[in-house]
C-alpha cells in the first residue's frame, strides 16, 4: 500500500506555493481561550467585537488600521526620532518621501486619517454643499455632515451587488456625477471624494481608465478630486494585475499616475504605510495648504508634527518605501486571496471579486432569516468570535447608522462581516484556522438569531453600541 501524500498549500490551490517575503524576528504570544470564556467575554462586551479586550482575542481580524507589523528598518528608524516641537528633521524626511512617491507638493501631518478628514472637511465644505464619493466611509461621511455637507453616492451599481465579479467595482458612475451637477450645480460641489480600494464595497479598486474619465469631467466643471489614499497602493496593484497596458508598470509608477490625476488626498497611514499611528493631508494648491496648516494647529499640533512624534514620522517615511515594493503587495494581497478562495471553495457567500485588505462575508446571504434591523452581520461576527476567538467587524446596518433626516436605519444593500488582515502579522496557518471556523459557523447558520441594540451613541455607533441576543 502506497503512503498517502499530503498536498502543499499551493497544490491544494492548483498553483505553485509562495511564502511571505519576510522572516519572523520577534513573536507576541497569543492567548488561547475556551468557548465558555469567549461567551462571557462577548456578553460583557455587549455583543460588540469593538468592546472586547484584546487579551480575550486569539486571531484579531477587526481591522488593518495600525495593527500591521513594522520592519526592522522601521524600528531602527524609531531610534532616530527628532522630538523637537518645531521643524523636526523627521517631518522633512516624511515630506520628501510623500513628494517622491505620491507627487503632492504640500504636506500637513495629522495624528491619523480621521484628523486629515476633519481638516479637509472644515476648509473645503460649506453648509448646503454636496460631496459625491465612490461609496461612503463611516468617518469620512460624518466629517462631511458635521461641516454642513451632504454625501452623495456615485459609485457604479455593481459595487452594491456582492455577487458581481466586475473587476473595478470602485469605479465612479459618470452618469450619476453628471446628474448631480445638473441638479445642484458644480458650485455646490466642493470636491469629489475618491477612495482607492473602496472599503465598504469589499476592498474594491477603481480603474485608471475610469479615473481619467473622471479627471476630464471634473476639469470641465472645475471640481477638485480629493483622493482617500489610505489603500491606494493596493489599488495600484490591482490596476497592474487587471487593466490593459499596465502589466509592465511598477506599483510605484501606477501610484504616481493616480495621484497626478487628483488634486490632493487624505491618508490614514495606519493601513498602506505600515505604521501604528499617523496620517496626513496633502495637496498641490498652496492656498489650500495654508488653510490646512492654520487648522491643524487648532486641532492637532504644529504643522511640522500634526499630532505625531518625530519617531512616528520617521517610521512612516520608511514605510512608504516598503509599501510600494512589488513583493510586499503581492504577498499582502495574496494572503487575503488565499483566505477568500478557501471560503469560496467551501461555498461560503463572500463579496466577489476578493478585494485588497479583507475578505467580506455576505451576512445577508448567510443569514437570510434575520431581518436587517436585527443586525445579521453583527450577529454573525459575534458567532465567529464564540466559535474560535476570531475577532471580525460588522460592516452593514450598524455601521451605516441612521438617516439624519428621518432617524431610521439606513439599511444598506451590503450587509457584511469584514475579516481584515493586518499586514505582515499572521501566517497562512492562521488563515487556515480562520477558514475552518467560518465554515463551521456557516454550517449552523440556521441556528443563529438576531440582536437588539440596547445602547446607541450619537455618532459612529458601531464603535460603542451594545446589543443583546433575541
Amino acid at each position: 500500500m502506497s503512503e498517502k501524500i499530503h498536498q502543499t498549500m499551493g497544490q491544494q490551490s492548483g498553483r505553485r506555493s509562495w511564502a511571505e517575503p519576510w522572516k519572523i524576528k520577534m513573536v507576541e504570544p497569543l492567548r488561547v481561550t475556551q468557548r465558555a470564556d469567549r461567551q462571557k467575554a462577548l456578553a460583557d462586551a455587549g455583543y460588540n467585537t469593538f468592546l472586547l479586550r484584546s487579551d480575550d482575542v486569539y486571531i484579531d481580524l477587526l481591522t488593518d488600521s495600525g495593527t500591521s507589523a513594522m520592519s526592522d528598518r522601521q524600528w531602527a528608524g524609531m531610534m532616530l526620532g527628532d522630538e523637537a516641537y518645531a521643524g523636526s528633521r523627521n517631518f522633512y524626511r516624511l515630506e520628501a518621501a510623500i513628494q517622491s512617491c505620491y507627487g503632492y507638493q504640500h504636506v500637513v501631518p495629522t495624528h491619523q486619517g480621521r484628523g486629515a478628514e476633519h481638516i479637509m472637511s472644515k476648509i473645503m465644505i460649506k453648509p448646503g454643499d454636496y460631496v459625491p464619493g465612490n461609496m461612503y466611509f463611516t468617518t469620512t461621511r460624518l466629517h462631511q455632515e458635521l461641516a454642513g455637507g451632504t454625501f452623495v453616492d456615485v459609485i457604479i451599481d455593481e459595487a452594491h451587488d456582492p455577487a458581481s465579479t466586475h473587476p473595478f467595482k470602485g469605479n465612479v458612475d459618470l452618469r450619476k456625477m453628471d446628474e448631480l451637477v445638473r441638479k445642484v450645480g458644480a458650485d455646490r460641489i466642493p470636491y469629489i471624494s475618491l477612495e482607492g480600494c473602496v472599503n465598504m464595497a469589499g476592498g474594491q479598486p477603481f480603474s485608471m481608465a475610469n479615473l481619467r474619465e473622471l479627471h476630464a469631467f471634473c476639469r470641465r466643471h472645475k471640481i477638485p478630486i480629493m483622493l482617500d489614499a489610505t489603500r491606494t497602493i493596493e489599488n495600484a496593484w490591482f490596476i497592474r494585475q487587471r487593466e490593459e497596458g499596465y502589466a509592465d508598470k511598477s506599483v510605484r509608477q501606477i501610484l504616481r499616475e493616480i495621484c497626478d490625476l487628483t488634486d490632493g488626498c487624505t491618508m490614514s497611514a495606519k493601513k498602506d504605510l505600515l505604521v501604528n499611528i499617523g496620517g496626513f493631508f496633502a495637496c498641490n494648491d498652496e492656498q489650500l495648504c495654508l488653510k490646512a496648516q492654520n487648522m491643524v494647529v487648532v486641532y492637532e499640533g504644529l504643522h511640522t508634527y500634526g499630532g505625531m512624534a518625530g519617531r512616528d514620522m520617521e517610521a512612516m517615511a520608511i514605510g512608504i518605501q516598503e509599501a510600494v515594493m512589488e513583493e510586499h503587495q503581492s504577498a499582502r494581497i495574496g494572503q487575503v486571496h488565499y483566505l477568500g478562495r478557501k471560503l469560496l471553495d467551501a461555498g461560503v457567500p463572500i463579496v466577489r471579486p476578493i478585494g485588497s485588505h479583507a475578505v467580506f462575508l455576505d451576512a445577508r446571504a448567510c443569514l437570510p432569516h434575520i431581518d436587517q434591523d436585527l443586525y445579521p452581520a453583527q450577529a454573525l461576527a459575534a458567532q465567529l468570535y464564540i466559535e474560535a476567538g476570531i475577532r471580525s467587524m460588522e460592516r452593514g446596518n450598524v455601521s451605516a447608522g441612521r438617516d439624519p433626516a428621518t432617524g431610521n436605519n439606513r439599511r444598506p444593500k451590503l450587509e457584511l462581516v469584514r475579516l481584515t488582515l493586518p499586514r505582515r502579522v499572521y501566517t497562512q496557518a492562521h488563515m487556515d484556522v480562520t477558514a475552518e471556523a467560518v465554515v463551521e459557523v456557516y454550517k449552523r447558520r440556521n441556528e443563529i438569531r438576531g440582536l437588539r441594540m440596547v445602547y446607541e451613541p450619537e455618532y459612529l455607533r458601531f464603535f460603542q453600541a451594545r446589543f443583546e441576543p433575541l
